[in-house]
């Protein structure tokens, strides 16, 4: 029987005559690796970030901070935070922290850390609305970790300044500045700020075009920036060998996707982005980045099973249950489908799936378990 989906209306026929089935058969976990290392990797020769500066350093709040800038091989410089304790006299694991897309890509880093400026008020109240009040990486670092927190593609230093967006795009972020994208926060924006976040919002379509024209994928290309980010942490003489990676949202689609492509991982963390595709496919697809649908991998697997295609690797997985971007009933699937390919890696307790009540967030309760896991994973 047609399903009648919410946003294909007469077309609602599609899926079924194209044959998709939803993923009912779960795929052999070394197939999604193989094809997340064909699909979600980019032709370029770079393995690490070149010509890494010391921009500044500061103390603050009992924690030593460091912005770094580096080449990641085209486009603007990638600008980062370093963030650890001001006692540590030791090497110390490290911790990607990966900030979400929050519709909000006029910032980056900022969005989860505190830097040497003071934060200002329209990042305060997407923490407010996101992270209750809390700048988590700053809170990872007092934990006891060194906590690199950088820019990705299409953010923060890393954005396509406005003025070279094609003209149309210009002319629409005038007519959808001060509306807010399915995906971002409810609150007062600064023109400057709506109008970029409105027209990065309509560029990211056009972003996912010039990667396929390029042979690559917006996903692929977030996933090699995070590994380029990876390998500078881990390079660091003040990191152990021991490193995790953790995000919100999008950020949390930026764990899976580093956890699937980078063996050098200890540890991932995905905090409110997990469910399954065909959970999506009634009315979820417009609020989601192109970053969870690369093109190439989800005719063959679903989003749990990258999550879980380096099982045994411990990964930890936080749900919300009133969630308006990832159905209940989608996330119940998504965890149930991880859980089974760790039972057949023979390492059931490597995965953890948590539910919390409430919407879309990554709260003080869910960072305190977050942290408690890491402490587990990590010494």
């Amino acid at each position: 029987m047609n399903p009648g989906y919410a946003h294909l209306g007469g077309y609602s026929d599609w899926p079924a005559a194209v044959g998709f089935d939803g993923h009912t058969r779960r795929p052999d976990r070394a197939v999604v690796r193989r094809l997340a290392t064909e699909i979600l990797t980019v032709p370029t020769q770079n393995r690490t970030p070149a010509d890494v500066r010391l921009e500044r350093r500061w103390t603050a709040d009992d924690l030593v901070g460091e912005e770094i800038s580096y080449d990641a091989g085209y486009g603007p410089r990638t600008y980062a935070w370093v963030l650890k304790p001001a006692a540590a006299d030791a090497p110390l694991p490290g911790v990607l922290a990966l900030h979400g897309h929050d519709g909000f890509k006029y910032y980056g880093k900022e969005k989860i850390a505190d830097g040497p400026e003071p934060t200002e008020p329209v990042v305060s109240a997407l923490r407010d609305n996101y992270y209750e009040g809390r700048a988590i990486a700053n809170d990872l670092a007092r934990a006891g970790y060194v906590v690199l927190v950088p820019d990705v593609f299409g953010w923060g230093s890393r954005r396509f300044p406005l003025a070279e967006m094609p003209p149309l795009i210009q002319q629409l972020s005038e007519l959808a500045a001060g509306t807010t994208p399915p995906d971002s926060f409810p609150g007062t924006v600064p023109a400057e700020i709506a109008r970029y976040n409105a027209a990065a919002w309509h560029h990211e379509h056009l972003i996912e075009k010039y990667c396929a024209l390029l042979g690559t994928t917006m996903a692929a290309m977030v996933a090699h920036e995070d590994r380029l980010a990876l390998s500078y942490l881990r390079s660091r003489p003040d990191t152990t060998d021991r490193t995790a990676s953790i995000g919100l949202s999008g950020g949390g689609g930026r764990s899976a996707l580093l956890r699937a492509t980078s063996g050098e991982l200890t540890a991932a963390v995905v905090v409110g982005m997990m469910g399954t595709y065909v959970s999506l496919l009634d009315h979820n697809v417009i609020s989601h980045t192109w970053m969870l649908f690369p093109s190439g991998l989800t005719a063959h697997a679903d989003v749990p099973d990258l999550a879980a295609c380096q099982a045994p690797a411990p990964l930890l997985v936080q749900y919300n249950r009133h969630d308006g971007l990832f159905p209940l009933a989608g996330a119940e699937a998504a965890h149930e489908r991880i859980a089974s390919h760790y039972a057949d890696a023979g390492a059931p307790g490597a995965y953890a799936g948590r539910f919390y009540d409430g919407p879309h967030k990554f709260d003080q309760a869910m960072q305190r378990d977050a942290t408690d896991w890491l402490a587990a994973q990590l010494r």
